[in-house]
């Protein structure tokens, strides 16, 4: 299940309510968006370039929360996850303290509207949540600009987005955030082949605020 920022009336909150009971019951996370490699992915990225681990670190639609954990145990210290279904909230905050890990900053919040109380980071993630807002069948290109504008808010000059998508390529993704970002790489990721093509299923890109 990713973690987008929905118009209350969606499937997102009761999916995550499901999830919650299923982490009371047995102790199970869910579903973990892009799989592990895509976790493994970000944090090589990050302590390949040396990332300080007292980086300000933000999750964009933190879910079940699984990718501040595994931040935190490879050493990094200051992060916070959002996401607009409280119920994701409330089951990232048991995966959070089921593991120890209370360094790490959870909250309800609309990305798409976000509070002032929302600060400014040095880095900002992204596994799914801009393909959800992408789908959105009311305005979704509105949505984006949204997300876009958002973005320039809360990441500081010179800080790194990392966005994983399903849903666009690497052109598109570069086109979506050409006002104020530039393309730092492109991440490997699995390669699937159809019909004789070779071809990504899966996008993951390191962009630089400007």
């Amino acid at each position: 299940i990713s973690s987008p920022f929905f118009p209350p009336d969606s499937s997102w909150d009761a999916a995550y309510e499901r999830e919650l009971q299923t982490f009371q019951d047995i102790g199970d996370t869910g579903e973990i968006w892009f799989g592990e490699e895509s976790m493994v992915r970000i944090i090589r990225w990050l302590e390949k370039h040396k990332v300080p681990l007292d980086s300000s670190v933000l999750d964009i639609g933190t879910g079940n929360g699984v990718l501040l954990v595994e931040l935190a145990k490879s050493g990094y210290m200051n992060l916070t996850g959002i996401d607009y279904s409280p119920s994701a909230i409330q089951l990232s905050e048991k995966v959070r303290d089921k593991e120890g890990m209370s360094n790490i900053k959870l909250k309800v919040e609309d990305f798409l509207a976000p509070s002032a109380e929302l600060s400014v980071f040095d880095i900002c993630i992204d596994k799914g949540t801009f393909d959800a807002v992408s789908l959105d069948p009311s305005d979704a290109a509105g949505k984006r600009q949204l997300y876009v504008a958002s973005l320039g808010r809360v990441l500081k000059p010179e800080g790194f987005f990392l966005i994983t998508s399903c849903n666009w390529t690497k052109e598109e993704l570069l086109n979506e955030f050409r006002e104020g970002f530039e393309i730092l790489e492109e991440l490997p990721t699995p390669k699937f082949c159809f019909g004789g093509r070779i071809g990504n299923s899966v996008t993951a890109l390191v962009f630089q605020r400007k």
